[in-house]
């Protein structure tokens, strides 16, 4: 077993990295967490150590989020810079472990990262899956602040009309105020089981695994609960407006998405149009029926199989 945690200046800035695997020879499959800002690497660790039986796993907190928080520019949280970042990953890791490709695998916002790394870098990329894939930044944000007004509205929830009215629709995929209109509208999203169909109150199912999970040092989770906000507040506007279906849907590499019939956060009414327009060597679309935004925490079983079946080994669904 392969377990190691360090430290690498990637892109002239501090990123902290955790990589883990029953062999070095592994195939790469490199993470990539949501948010901006919310990094994933005590729960992928926890919950998915099945996939370290046949990836060597690399999990990293992206700039300006957890151990890679502190010291971070707020004007270099910019898509370009994040793909920059991610490009030094990816050339240590081929030249650390003599491997020619790694495997990337996007969660919500981090599938905005992967897909584009994966149109601009596909001599880089064995495939991309993508979970919570995003699609249109200004449209996704209006659907999801329509659920959670209709579903207000449904419910009579007075309280939920006022928080709505009061932050308004999303402008050009924009909160008023950007961090605390963004947080309350999720919030909502949340409790009305667009995010996540799990009923645990959120100090349990988030803050709880971040502070007690042991992938953290002291210094991380200081930089994890200043850098959530810190992110999503500068990184936000600069990266809401896109348009896959538009400008990113020729691809080099295979493109798999699998998605939860049930996300609200990444509205899956989005999702079979863009798949439908992209080229690629091979693709898949995998609907995950009882999952919202994270058919990975929601379905793992199905979701591992999927991985190891139709990613690594390339086969068919019948």
């Amino acid at each position: 077993m392969i377990d190691e945690k360090l430290t690498l200046i990637l892109n002239h800035h501090s990123h902290k990295i955790h990589w883990k695997g029953e062999s070095a020879s592994l195939p790469l499959l490199v993470v990539l967490h949501g948010g901006p800002g919310v990094p994933n690497r005590h729960g992928f660790f926890a919950l998915h150590a099945l996939l370290t039986t046949a990836f060597l796993v690399v999990t990293y907190d992206q700039r300006g989020a957890g151990g890679s928080y502190f010291h971070t520019p707020k004007d270099s949280l910019r898509l370009e810079v994040y793909l920059q970042d991610l490009h030094e990953l990816v050339a240590y890791l081929k030249e650390r472990f003599a491997q020619k490709k790694v495997y990337l695998l996007g969660g919500s916002w981090g599938t905005e990262l992967g897909t584009l790394y994966a149109f601009y870098f596909p001599e880089d990329v064995a495939a991309y899956v993508g979970y919570g894939q995003v699609v249109n930044g200004h449209l996704n944000e209006d659907l999801s602040y329509e659920f959670t007004l209709d579903e207000a509205k449904k419910r009579k929830d007075r309280r939920a009309l006022k928080t709505l009215a009061k932050i308004g629709p999303p402008v050009d995929g924009i909160y008023r105020p950007v961090y605390r209109g963004l947080m309350k509208q999720r919030a909502l999203l949340r409790k009305y089981g667009g995010h996540s169909l799990a009923k645990e109150p959120f100090f349990r199912s988030f803050v709880k695994p971040v502070l007690f999970s042991g992938e953290y040092s002291l210094k991380d989770i200081v930089g994890y609960l200043r850098g959530v906000r810190f992110s999503l507040q500068n990184a936000w506007p600069h990266i809401v407006h896109y348009d896959f279906a538009r400008d990113v849907h020729k691809f080099q590499v295979p493109i798999y998405i699998f998605q939860g019939t049930l996300d609200q956060n990444t509205p899956s009414a989005l999702i079979q149009s863009y798949f439908d327009k992209i080229e690629a060597p091979k693709k898949l679309l995998l609907w995950f029926a009882a999952s919202s935004h994270s058919p990975l925490s929601e379905e793992p079983e199905k979701f591992h199989e999927a991985l190891l079946r139709y990613v690594l080994k390339g086969e068919s669904p019948q």
